[in-house]
């Protein structure tokens, strides 16, 4: 039990750990994949999308936003669960490599530290609107939207929870 937990922990890292273990997978041949967002109460669709996500590439990094930053772009009542409790259940992910928390409301600064060589959102966004596209154009990486699989939202579940 503890191996499987030390694994887990093993992959929540501060961004400048992180920013050490991408050079070190890159000096061993592999690319990263970058995605980040809420991860508010995991479900189907977080899961689906974390999984095409870790496809694109070797090492799938997930940077998470932090309380302070959801509350500010979800509004008071958000999250619904901590961020330490996120971090450790999209580390528990097997398709995840590394986690990491940021504070600001978008990732702009942790793509510019971690420059990763694909940046992944999903289909709710155009590469336009997409923090971070330019700069990983700009370095000759790209950059993917994954379709959403539908009938999946945080904001769905909370509002079947909040009519049972």
């Amino acid at each position: 039990m503890t191996q499987k937990l030390d694994w887990i922990s093993s992959k929540i890292r501060n961004q400048k750990q992180l920013q050490q273990r991408c050079a070190a997978w890159r000096a061993s041949g592999q690319n990263i994949v970058f995605t980040n967002g809420c991860f508010d109460i995991l479900h189907r669709g977080h899961l689906d999308y974390l999984a095409r996500a870790a496809s694109l590439g070797s090492r799938l990094i997930v940077a998470l936003n932090s309380d302070a930053s959801v509350k500010r772009l979800k509004g008071a009542q958000r999250p619904v669960i901590a961020e330490a409790d996120r971090l450790f259940a999209v580390a528990a992910l097997h398709v995840v490599d590394a986690v990491c928390l940021f504070e600001e409301d978008t990732p702009k600064e942790i793509i510019d530290l971690l420059q990763p060589d694909i940046l992944a959102k999903g289909g709710d966004y155009a590469i336009e609107t997409i923090v971070g596209a330019e700069a990983v154009l700009a370095r000759g990486g790209r950059v993917e939207i994954i379709p959403f699989v539908e009938g999946y939202s945080t904001t769905g579940l909370i509002a079947k929870i909040h009519a049972l």
